[in-house]
Parts: structure tokens; C-alpha cells; sequence
């Protein structure tokens, strides 16, 4: 297992910080997990999981138009 820090997780989706983080708040993106005190990561199969869930929507949006 992998753990992605934010500053991966932002060049991996193309999102900024803060609409990653809005997306968490809203359940639409994977929440980090504790590591420290002041350290959070990603699971980068979660993260992962996400976009190729992006992807089957825009292909399930492609093949119903």
C-alpha cells in the first residue's frame, strides 16, 4: 500500500488543495488518513478508485448521447 502526501494527490487528479478538501467534505473524494499529529495521506489505490470512477461517468455520459 502506497500513501500519497496532498501535494501527489493534487498533481495525480489535476485538483487543487481546497477543492480537494471540499470534496471531502462533501463525500465526493476519498478522506486522508491520520499518519502524525500534524501529517495526513491519501490511499493511493483510493485515489485511484476515484478517477477511474470519473472515468466510467464520462464514458457512460459518451455512450448515452
Amino acid at each position: 500500500m502506497k500513501i500519497l502526501r496532498c501535494k501527489e494527490v493534487t498533481v495525480k487528479t489535476g485538483l487543487p488543495r481546497t477543492t480537494i478538501y471540499e470534496m471531502i467534505k462533501e463525500k465526493l473524494f476519498p478522506a486522508p488518513i491520520q499518519l502524525g499529529p500534524r501529517t495526513t495521506g491519501w490511499v493511493e489505490d483510493e485515489v485511484e478508485d476515484w478517477l477511474l470512477e470519473k472515468v466510467k461517468e464520462r464514458d457512460t455520459v459518451a455512450c448515452s448521447a
